[in-house]
């Protein structure tokens, strides 16, 4: 049952790269990484949580420069 959350997170993940549109795969890429998140607490596996807590983070970072851009080049 917990596999479930897994596979919906790399669903998500190999979907954002089928994105052209820069924000929209930061966006799903941040998701995924939150659901890997989750699942990484729920299987008690520090690499999981590292490494998507990191992810997190940068997507989150480049999404806030991305809006940032957008609203200074209006």
């Amino acid at each position: 049952m917990i596999h479930i959350i897994g596979y919906t997170a790399l669903g998500i993940n190999l979907f954002s790269m089928t994105m052209k549109n820069i924000f929209l795969l930061r966006v799903l890429s941040l998701i995924a990484n939150f659901i890997y998140l989750i699942y990484g607490i729920l299987l008690n596996a520090p690499p999981f949580i590292i490494g998507c807590g990191i992810a997190i983070i940068i997507h989150g970072f480049h999404l806030f420069k991305l809006r940032k851009s957008k609203k200074g080049g209006c």
